[in-house]
């Protein structure tokens, strides 16, 4: 029986252990919360667990020399340090995360030892990647060239649980989506490079409708350009990777830009009330503070971006339970309380693909591949499923020896990408391609 060694038990790990030991495998978790793992395994008999922590390498040591293969869903900070392990050990890795330099460096390693460091076998990075590859090798089978090509996906609250002014809910890694929201982006348009610096990240968005999710805004997400590389597209004349969000979010995060309230310098804000905070970040007196936040942003008092801070509790006198800490720390903390995705609600995922591809007797065709998945209220969240079970399956796959490779990889091989796209379509998650589909079909 092949025995997987799980480093990490956070929010999108459950799906992969059921997975797993649905098809009788045998599952090690590691983890400083062995509670939580303990409840994902449920008694099974092919599962345990253990507490353990990063810091302890020793222990890391036995246990992937004693696994056949690991899986780290642990910070990707930590990912590197886990693959030199495996590596030395001549055992096989994956993780969701992105390559890093650091983790590319270790290719040649990896291949020399004949083990594959397999990344970004999630959701976005993931199915993203392997059904983007799966329209781009088809056009360049056809002789043809992708002109242009988008890629956008978001992790969303379903339709009917959209009910607060932002038009979201957290369904994962709470901090890490606020996060994002201060990063600077690079995409080509037209053959132009576009940068946008992080306090206009909100401001660089586009309307997007979506068949089952409705009217969207899609806003760029970090380094596009990269991927022209990476999908080996070079002739795109326009790259461009985006995030969904229903509208409401991007408004809202821009206006707590332009107040300062995501700033991470540590103050002291004992005895400060909400109101006493945003007054404080924005410069202005604290009288009249939802008039005087509308005027400092130059937005109707009716705007979305005021009915969200008021909704959060931004202008009230309530007082902080912080003495020294940061401005991202006290609006992240009171986004999270207010904003987790209920027990009984259903989260969405909605991906989509747009290519204009061009051929050489001179025709033209967009073609779309699309996805949305939803959630199951109180089972498994769409987010957990679309990024765990795409890696359970490459586990399940490399230890089948149905993927023979070595080496640091994405999942932009056929080798990859076909068998894990054909299980994940046998599990309900499947990509809608529409192909010849008309030049004015394309994002303008």
């Amino acid at each position: 029986m092949k025995k997987i060694l799980i480093l990490g038990a956070g929010l999108v790990v459950k799906p992969m252990v059921e997975y797993l030991l649905e098809r009788d495998f045998r599952i090690k978790i590691a983890t400083s919360t062995r509670e939580k793992a303990d409840r994902m395994i449920a008694g099974h008999p092919c599962g345990s667990s253990l507490r353990w922590s990063m810091d302890d390498t020793a222990t890391l040591n036995r246990l992937v020399e004693g696994n056949d293969i690991t899986v780290s869903l642990l910070p990707y900070r930590y990912h590197t340090e886990v693959a030199r392990i495996c590596i030395s050990h001549r055992k096989p890795l994956v993780t969701t995360s992105y390559v890093h330099p650091e983790m590319q460096a270790l290719h040649e390693e990896a291949v020399k030892a004949g083990v594959m460091i397999l990344n970004e076998i999630g959701l976005d990075p993931g199915i993203d990647h392997m059904s983007a590859m799966r329209i781009i090798d088809h056009i360049h089978r056809r002789g043809g060239q992708v002109e242009e090509f988008y890629s956008l996906c978001g992790a969303l609250p379903a339709p009917e649980a959209a009910d607060n002014p932002l038009g979201y809910k957290f369904s994962w890694s709470p901090k890490g989506v606020i996060l994002a929201s201060m990063n600077s982006a690079l995409y080509l348009k037209n053959g132009k490079k576009v940068r946008v610096e992080t306090e206009n990240l909100f401001k660089d968005r586009f309307g997007y409708f979506f068949p089952g999710a409705g009217d969207l805004e899609v806003y760029p997400n970090r380094d596009s350009i990269s991927y022209i590389d990476i999908y080996g597209i070079p002739e795109a004349r326009t790259m461009y990777r985006g995030t969904f969000r229903y509208k409401g979010w991007c408004e809202t995060l821009d206006a707590m830009k332009s107040l300062n309230m995501l700033d991470t310098g540590a103050g002291n804000y004992s005895g400060i009330s909400y109101a006493g905070f945003i007054a404080e970040r924005a410069g202005i007196e604290i009288d009249n503070i939802r008039e005087s936040i509308a005027r400092k942003l130059g937005l109707h008092t009716d705007s979305t971006a005021i009915r969200s801070l008021e909704w959060l509790g931004f202008f009230k006198d309530e007082k902080l339970a912080y003495t020294k800490t940061t401005p991202f720390e006290i609006t992240s903390d009171r986004m999270i309380q207010k904003m987790l995705l209920a027990l009984n609600e259903r989260d969405m995922v909605v991906l989509q693909h747009i290519f204009l591809a061009g051929y050489p007797d001179g025709s033209k065709e967009v073609i779309k591949s699309g996805m949305v998945d939803f959630g199951t209220p109180a089972t498994n969240t769409s987010i957990a499923r679309t990024v765990a079970l795409p890696a359970a399956i490459a586990v399940r796959m490399i230890l089948e020896k149905r993927i023979r490779l070595a080496g640091v990889y994405r999942p932009v091989v056929p080798e990859i990408y076909e068998p894990l796209l054909s299980e994940l379509e046998s599990l309900g998650i499947a990509m809608k391609e529409e192909f010849g589909l008309p030049p004015d079909e394309m994002i303008r």
